[in-house]
């Protein structure tokens, strides 16, 4: 089934005169890339965007996986936090942050000559809260994956058999999410939501969230983490490190780690 959805996606892709990949430097972005370089040669390019929204490791991780697969790599500087209907942090805020990205995207592909920009969407983007989409759609970028008919057991799978580096790698999102919505949004909270992430990721725990709630922070992460964290040294090491960060609490969320937590704030109770 996936050798299908590979043919359909070349197929796709070839439609293009040429193209600019909006390249965050996830899987499903660089399963798009990887295979539009394979069809479009060098009339495909990749653009990532720059912001405290996106944390510095994976904009490096960006950089490093073009260049790996032989793609002219573009960085933007966006100014979502500029904006105040981003920064109040509404449940549309992802919303005002692509539309932002992709008017900045589609300037920088009318100043190289290209025609067509796409991003990363696949089948299961449909299933959460993704205002994103809506933007994306409104500013005419395609999503070849989800025309494709690719999920992410799919493209994990294809990314695999293409050995691209990082098939298994975590699912990213913006800092944003770990945000409670109507929260303001500033420099200096993402900064910190960066910091604190990075104390789980140098403890090797790369699959991980921390979901920052005034001066409580709350660990997402697989549950199979749990003991080593709970009844080993690295509890000390996370209590001291987020203590160093200003947080008063530091709680392991019982539930584990999972995508768009937050919204489940926007969903009535049952």
């Amino acid at each position: 089934m996936s050798d299908e959805k590979l043919k359909k996606l070349r197929e796709i892709l070839g439609t293009y005169p040429n193209l600019l990949v909006a390249f965050s430097g996830g899987v499903d972005s660089t399963l798009l890339l990887a295979v539009a370089r394979e069809v479009l040669g060098d009339r495909v390019e990749a653009v990532t965007s720059v912001s405290p929204v996106h944390p510095r490791r994976e904009g490096a991780s960006a950089e490093e996986l073009a260049a790996g697969i032989g793609v002219l790599h573009h960085r933007i500087v966006t100014t979502e936090l500029s904006l105040p209907q981003f920064s109040e942090n509404p449940e549309n805020r992802c919303y005002i942050c692509k539309k932002h990205l992709f008017e900045r995207i589609w300037a920088l592909a009318d100043e190289r000559g290209i025609h067509a920009v796409a991003h990363g969407a696949n089948t299961d983007d449909l299933s959460d809260f993704r205002p994103g989409f809506k933007a994306a759609q409104e500013a005419g970028v395609k999503a070849p994956l989800l025309e494709a008919e690719m999920g992410k057991e799919d493209i994990r799978a294809i990314a695999r058999s293409m050995a691209l580096p990082n098939w298994n790698r975590p699912a990213g999102a913006c800092l944003a999410t770990r945000i409670p919505y109507g929260v303001p949004l500033t420099g200096e909270l993402l900064a910190l939501v960066e910091q604190a992430e990075s104390i789980l990721h140098q403890a090797g725990i790369d699959a991980g969230r921390v979901r920052v709630h005034d001066r409580v922070a709350r660990i997402e992460v697989g549950t199979e983490h749990f003991e080593r964290i709970a009844c080993g040294p690295l509890r000390r090491t996370l209590i001291d490190g987020f203590r160093d960060l200003g947080f008063d609490h530091v709680t392991l969320d019982l539930e584990g780690y999972r995508t768009g937590s937050m919204n489940r704030a926007l969903k009535p109770r049952t």
